[in-house]
């Protein structure tokens, strides 16, 4: 049984999110409505999730020192990691030590910290269909990969290179020939989240279309039933540069390309909930990425958090991503069911400076059965996602719902 506290009091209940841009702002205002008692964590003051909060805290979370004083200090009862770049070994004491539950657990997020964990997990432990892939040290190793040596064959062009830590697509690209080769390392050494680092190069699949099926873990309702593994309807995306631009849900899928997607995600899904004991526990939602193509389905990536991708999921679903996973995290039932059928549309800064204004917010909001969030992120770049307009469907299909959300995001003008 489920018992919340009262936010500020000695009976709260405290959940600590680890990075508090957009997505974790969306899990805080979940988490809040809950009555929960919310510390939002960042690298930098005044991070979106930051201006919700309880209470903020700037630290560099890569730091294991700092990151347990911290989490000693406030003692918050689940620790819910939102990006990569955190110090996952000592996350994974402070679990086993019994000072913090970690969500969905510290194993799970030390594997998917970087694609070389969780690439290996599903390729070679789990034994699900992957692209080809190679990881590289240099870039003497990235070209042999490619173009193999020793008389054994390289992945072959074309294909996408991608640092094994980064978010967003930072540093991705793809390799037509070997003229793009350099550049791709040296845009992948730029875009990692750690100096020095190291890439993986896969074979590129001639899909038909990629999806983040949303998978959640949670509390079965039935007393003694256990864990319930539960699906949102499939979301479709266009990603530039691996970055997201647009997505709609749902998707529409063959039932066995469905089945085989499904089939992916809980077996993935219920390797990363395996606890300390290797008992079942890792509640919350995942975001497992998969390319697909006719009936075919291979697995791409996996995050254990709502992913951005299902921002769009703020208009289409009874819960949305950020509800699920707040409920799950606590135990609470959860309904994935679509409401409607919608879309997300990016909107981006378009310019370089701190605390820009946005122009359009009117003619945008003007747009039938649409919706916007700006995330209030202090800094503006060019390309950085700084927004999102929503739309919902008006005749019950995605194509008119993209037309509009699309629309809707142009309207948007941020000036500096």
């Amino acid at each position: 049984m489920t018992t919340l506290g009262t936010p500020l009091s000695p009976s709260a209940t405290k959940v600590m999110l680890l990075g508090s841009g957009e997505l974790g702002k969306e899990v805080l205002i979940a988490l809040q409505r809950l009555g929960v008692e919310t510390i939002a964590v960042d690298r930098y003051e005044h991070a979106p999730g930051q201006q919700v909060a309880h209470h903020a805290r700037t630290i560099t979370m890569s730091d294991p020192a700092q990151l347990k004083a911290l989490i000693e200090a406030e003692r918050p009862q689940w620790v819910v990691p939102e990006i990569e770049a955190i110090a996952t070994p000592m996350l994974e004491a402070l679990e086993a030590a019994g000072t913090v539950r970690v969500v969905p657990t510290a194993r799970a997020a030390r594997l998917t910290m970087d694609r070389e964990g969780i690439r290996r997990l599903a390729a070679e432990t789990l034994q699900l269909p992957t692209s080809p892939y190679r990881f590289c040290d240099s870039l003497a190793e990235l070209q042999a990969a490619i173009e193999g040596e020793d008389g054994q064959a390289g992945i072959g062009y074309p294909c996408i290179v991608k640092p094994v830590m980064s978010s967003s697509g930072k540093g991705q690209s793809k390799i037509d020939g070997p003229a793009d080769v350099a550049k791709a390392w040296d845009y992948a050494m730029a875009g990692g989240r750690v100096q020095g680092g190291r890439v993986i190069v896969e074979g590129f699949i001639d899909f038909d279309y990629e999806i983040t099926l949303l998978t959640v873990r949670a509390q079965s309702a039935e007393k003694g039933a256990g864990i319930q593994t539960h699906f949102c309807e499939p979301i479709g995306h266009v990603q530039v540069n691996g970055d997201y631009v647009e997505s709609w849900q749902p998707q529409r899928m063959t039932p066995q390309a469905l089945a085989a997607a499904q089939h992916v995600a809980k077996t993935v899904t219920d390797n990363l909930g395996q606890g300390l004991d290797g008992q079942p526990s890792g509640l919350g939602l995942y975001g497992v990425e998969l390319f697909v193509k006719g009936d075919q389905v291979w697995f791409s990536e996996v995050s254990p958090r709502p992913h951005d991708t299902g921002l769009v999921t703020l208009c289409t679903q009874n819960q949305s991503e950020f509800e699920l996973h707040a409920r799950a995290i606590l135990g609470l039932p959860v309904d994935t069911r679509l409401r409607n059928p919608g879309a997300s549309a990016v909107i981006y800064g378009g310019v370089d400076a701190k605390g820009i204004a946005f122009d359009g917010i009117e003619e945008a909001l003007a747009l039938p059965d649409t919706d916007l969030r700006l995330f209030g992120k202090p800094e503006s770049f060019v390309k950085r996602r700084m927004g999102v307009a929503l739309a919902r469907s008006t005749d019950g299909g995605t194509d008119s719902a993209r037309a509009t959300a699309k629309l809707a995001a142009s309207k948007v003008k941020p000036r500096a």
